[in-house]
């Protein structure tokens, strides 16, 4: 497959300055990455801080490499083939195949909508006094207009901005005032335990860490950066330049440091203060706000809450996009942000639809702590079978051309599907 011959975005022009041009190669990536710390996943890496201390902030580490690999296959598929991840799949799979993935992706996603609009209109009520029940739909409609009426440039503007939300849980961590040695030990050091809510947790941590709406996301977006440059057919998008290439590479493996380092912070502000305190029944992130106020001060409570509804407002987006996403690829219907309402209705419909079950399950009152918790456990279990397609079409010359996965890229693809697995079988054989 051919280059391209020209430079279609990111790589910013020469006579900007080192850190300006670093900056304009960041986009889908960090966009991907701060999303992937969701409400449902600040709740998992509280349950985990305060449950286990430190003794799983070494994940942090083991977890960069893989699902770094794993989103920079989907960039580039994306941005090779000039397809979404659905796409290729129906192209390249049985019909079966495709939709297994696509069913197992928008049932994870519908219990992590309703996890966020229930985490983050709890979160509300703790600091207005006003029923979570009176948020939940404002929340959701609000989402929904920001979804349908505005452009894919707005859009992905108004998420580079909200991804800075997450840095109010590194500051946290330092108001906690932790022990940096049993820090640093736990993160150099990793401590296992045999038991079933351990292996649930880590596999949590995980799941929530590598999820499968990150897949399709990721190379949605980089089909909609090239559809937002002009190139409207799949046959214009295809091929891509070493320099494309590259800069993928920098915004996506920047995107996934900057997701684990909050993993990080979050689990040890959790450590610091509630494991230590003996609060260790948390489960959701109210709960640990909560407890942070006489633990840590009310700023470290108030950046905690703050920085949840945030990270919320980027991360419902990205779950509902995804699943629309990957039904409009399904069923080759035409599907993007970019679109207004009349020209994608169908894909509008499946975005509307997934945020009205997700806001139906807090009705339904559906546990909040069983939604946090269990949908980043269901996304790890359904992970594994995903990085086995990514890794196998991003191996393919038919797909990739001369730009298929190096052979870290491939080893580490497997690496992480086994780990994924393996995680789930122990956890199930724990029980």
């Amino acid at each position: 497959m051919p280059d391209k011959e020209s430079s279609k975005r990111r790589p910013g022009p020469r006579d900007r300055g080192p850190v300006r041009r670093f900056f304009a190669k960041l986009g889908p990536g960090v966009i991907t990455g701060a999303a992937d710390d969701d409400p449902s996943g600040i709740a998992t890496y509280s349950v985990a801080g305060a449950s286990y201390g430190f003794s799983l902030l070494w994940t942090a580490l083991v977890s960069f490499p893989l699902m770094a690999a794993v989103q920079l296959m989907c960039a580039r598929l994306g941005m090779v083939s000039g397809l979404g991840l659905g796409a290729v799949i129906r192209r390249r799979y049985p019909r079966s195949v495709l939709w297994f993935a696509c069913t197992l992706l928008v049932v994870a996603n519908t219990v992590n909508i309703g996890a966020d609009l229930g985490g983050m209109s709890e979160v509300m009520e703790m600091i207005t006094g006003v029923r979570a029940f009176v948020w939940l739909p404002l929340f959701a409609g609000l989402i929904v207009v920001l979804l349908i009426w505005s452009s894919y440039r707005t859009i992905a503007r108004i998420f580079k901005w909200l991804t800075l939300a997450l840095l109010a849980y590194i500051i946290s961590a330092f108001l906690a005032h932790p022990s940096w040695g049993q820090v640093l030990k736990a993160t150099f050091v990793p401590r296992i335990e045999w038991s079933a809510g351990y292996l649930a947790t880590f596999l949590g941590v995980l799941g929530t860490t590598i999820s499968p709406y990150l897949f399709f996301w990721q190379a949605a977006q980089e089909v909609e950066e090239e559809r937002a440059s002009g190139k409207k057919t799949a046959a214009s998008r295809r091929g891509a330049t070493a320099l494309e290439l590259r800069a993928v590479r920098t915004d996506v493996v920047t995107g996934m440091a900057y997701s684990n380092i909050v993993m990080y912070f979050i689990i040890l502000t959790a450590g610091a203060t509630l494991y230590v305190s003996g609060q260790r029944d948390i489960g959701t992130a109210r709960q640990a706000a909560e407890a942070l106020r006489p633990l840590a001060g009310g700023a470290a409570y108030l950046l905690f809450a703050v920085g949840l509804l945030g990270i919320g407002m980027l991360g419902i987006p990205v779950l509902a996009g995804s699943a629309a996403y990957a039904v409009a690829e399904a069923m080759h219907w035409r599907g993007s942000l970019e679109d207004r309402p009349y020209i994608s209705r169908k894909f509008y419909a499946v975005l509307a639809v997934a945020m009205l079950i997700g806001l139906g399950l807090n009705y339904a009152r559906v546990s909040a702590v069983h939604m946090l918790f269990w949908s980043a456990v269901l996304n790890g279990a359904l992970s594994a079978p995903l990085i086995v397609l990514v890794t196998l079409l991003t191996s393919d010359r038919t797909i990739m051309g001369d730009h298929v996965s190096s052979p870290l890229l491939r080893w580490l693809g497997w690496a992480t599907a086994f780990a994924m697995g393996a995680a789930t079988v122990a956890m199930l054989v724990a029980l």
